[in-house]
């Protein structure tokens, strides 16, 4: 019995031993101990290895984004839920980071995480659109998801540069760059 983070774990591991192109869907299944169909039960592709449970992480931010009372405002109940949704156990921060170090460096990866990005995206501005007033795909939703998104990536990438560095800082800092930017929006609650 294996989870899809087991899996997940297994994959990055075997990631950095051979690097990502040259481990095969067959590797991973004999080192997880189940057959190649199982793995692809757990995840539709080997790109989709490196995202653990992602989709899962997804729900929790729209329910999480959901749970914000109406009077915070806009900026707050983001930068809340962009830190929230990349906080870690401690456990799996060994992992996140492999995982992150991946994900924004091979370029198989880089190219399919546009996918993942996107979904992420969506999540937030929906919930600016809903805060707004504004359909989902205007402009404003969309520029508000597109710049957190860039924060959040700037966080993580200086995050890997530094062995010692604390991802939820980074990020609270990161994402704290905005609020003036969108201090507009504050009245908007």
């Amino acid at each position: 019995s294996t989870s899809r983070a087991e899996l997940s774990h297994i994959a990055l591991q075997l990631f950095l031993e051979n690097g990502f192109d040259a481990t095969t869907i067959d590797q991973i299944a004999a080192r997880a101990g189940i057959g190649r169909r199982t793995v692809f039960r757990y995840f539709p592709s080997k790109n989709d290895l490196p995202w653990g449970d992602f989709d899962l992480l997804l729900d929790r931010m729209r329910a999480h984004l959901a749970s914000m009372p109406a009077e915070l405002p806009l900026v707050d109940a983001l930068h809340a839920a962009v830190v929230e949704f990349n906080r870690f156990p401690v456990e799996e921060v060994p992992y996140h980071r492999q995982r992150m170090d991946l994900l924004l460096n091979v370029p198989t990866l880089v190219a399919h995480s546009t996918l993942r990005y996107a979904a992420w995206r969506a999540v937030i501005a929906a919930f600016v659109a809903g805060r707004l007033g504004e359909p989902e795909e205007s402009l404003r939703p969309q520029a508000i998801a597109w710049s957190y998104l860039a924060v959040s990536l700037s966080a993580y990438e200086q995050w890997l540069r530094h062995d010692d560095a604390d991802l939820a800082v980074l990020l609270d800092e990161a994402v704290a760059t905005l609020a003036s930017t969108f201090d507009s929006t504050r009245g908007d609650g």
